[in-house]
């Protein structure tokens, strides 16, 4: 696949505090952080707001505040290293080595520079021209420094299978040519991916029929009045092909079956798919049907609107 580059800044972008975007304290329990994510993606989720991109933006970051936030590592990492931890490839083993050798510089006192060439940066002002030394000066970041180059961020779309499945895409960029960066399966909208000095942040397109929550893929599965009445095995679509779905005799529209581990595979774990049964009645005339269901009318165990008041 060949992705569209949009290049929204050549600045890096801070990220929203993920705590601050599920509305919670920093020490909250899993399960405050879980109610406080199915509570705001009800309200802002784009079935309900249809065409509102205010409302997308905000399921967007709460999806992936609570992608992190929900992850008992990726909530660790982050609580320790803040947004350094969100960026692609990132390993807190290597980044808590870094700090240590860092401390054990800091504690010795001895700096970098003294510790190889027995001087430190300050004494660098009585050396002169620092272009005799054979580039020691770009070294040091003293008269010519050298810098790093702007951090780009792109931002592109990609198919919401493809980000359950992972793909490659190419970024054609301004003055790099072509920068190939892969898409871990289990991406999710919002995500962002480093490569290079370029900062991929994902935006999944939704899916006429699936819907994800986190690891959890949601199915909203059509069903006969017979499969609801009397039952039935119904093939259903799934990341590993299809499989058999059993619906008890006698379920009621709406009710929620569970597929265990036929979500979203990220990171080792794997999510559920929860399929809700829709109930679609006959679009055609049927008398029997008709004549079927007046007779039914007295096999409800209680009247179906039975406590309904203002």
């Amino acid at each position: 696949m060949t992705g569209e580059v949009s290049v929204v800044t050549s600045m890096r972008t801070p990220v929203k505090d993920l705590y601050e975007s599920l509305g919670v304290a920093k020490g909250a329990s899993d399960d405050e952080i879980r109610k406080a994510y199915r509570k705001l993606a009800r309200k802002h989720h784009p079935d309900v707001n249809p065409g509102d991109k205010k409302a997308e933006e905000q399921f967007k970051e709460i999806s992936a505040a609570y992608d992190v936030l929900s992850n008992p590592d990726k909530r660790k990492a982050y609580d320790e290293f803040g947004e350094e931890s969100l960026r692609g490839g990132f390993d807190p083993e290597k980044a808590r080595e870094y700090q240590r050798w860092q401390t054990s510089r800091r504690a010795a006192g001895r700096p970098f520079e003294r510790e190889i060439f027995g001087f430190d940066g300050s004494d660098l002002r009585d050396l002169g021209d620092l272009g005799d030394l054979g580039g020691f000066g770009d070294l040091f970041g003293h008269k010519r420094r050298q810098r790093r180059p702007e951090t780009l961020l792109a931002q592109v779309e990609v198919d919401f299978v493809q980000a359950l499945r992972g793909t490659e895409i190419r970024l054609e960029v301004p003055g790099q040519g072509t920068v190939t960066v892969r898409i871990p399966p289990g991406a999710a909208d919002g995500d962002r991916l480093r490569a290079g000095n370029i900062m991929v942040e994902m935006a999944v397109r939704a899916h006429p029929f699936f819907r994800r929550e986190g690891l959890d893929l949601h199915l909203k599965l059509p069903v006969t009045l017979d499969e609801i009445m009397n039952g039935a095995a119904v093939d259903v679509p799934t990341m590993d092909g299809p499989v058999k779905l059993k619906i008890p005799v006698s379920s009621q529209p709406g009710a929620l079956l569970r597929l265990r581990e036929k979500g979203v595979r990220r990171g080792g774990k794997r999510g559920d798919l929860i399929v809700e049964l829709d109930l679609r009645l006959p679009d055609q005339p049927a008398e029997e049907l008709a004549r079927a269901a007046k007779a039914a009318a007295g096999a409800y165990s209680h009247p179906v609107r039975e406590g309904i008041r203002l």
